[in-house]
């Protein structure tokens, strides 16, 4: 029977040491947003929103922001990366990369130029083996 309260009393001070030193993830929250995302922001605004999507211009100032969201959660005591983290990356995903494709350059059609006769060149040949087809084949018949 004293096995029961010795297991008990194990387990209230677990319990109390755990909560003592768990990770506060509203300090958390709040100091990955107003201390590491204002620094990013600061950072892309002045790359401009028009390189946003350059990898090569941003690969930098994101590292920045993922090890500042990294010595936090160590400073803290927080697991890294948690499910804060993961939220904290899409929100800001979603604010300034939206627009990127998966590869870093944004996708667009080619000039005119190039695509024209990239589409006027196969349906000209196209056309022009049907009427040589149709004109050989009209030749042969009288050859029998």
């Amino acid at each position: 029977m004293a096995l029961l309260p010795r297991r008990f009393l194990c387990f209230v001070l677990a319990q109390h040491f755990i909560a003592a030193t768990a990770c506060q993830e509203a300090d958390y929250g709040w100091m990955i947003r107003h201390y590491c995302l204002q620094q990013f922001q600061r950072s892309m605004d002045g790359i401009g929103q028009r390189l946003w999507c350059d990898w090569d211009e941003t690969v930098g100032t994101y590292g920045e922001l993922t090890n500042c969201t990294a010595l936090i959660a160590e400073r803290l005591d927080c697991y890294w990366p948690n499910r804060l983290v993961d939220e904290f990356f899409v929100a800001v995903h979603k604010q300034y990369f939206r627009n990127c494709s998966p590869s870093g350059r944004a996708l667009h059609d080619p000039p005119n130029g190039v695509l024209c006769p990239f589409i006027v060149l196969p349906v000209l040949v196209t056309l022009l083996m049907t009427a040589l087809v149709v004109w050989r084949s009209k030749r042969s018949e009288g050859i029998v």
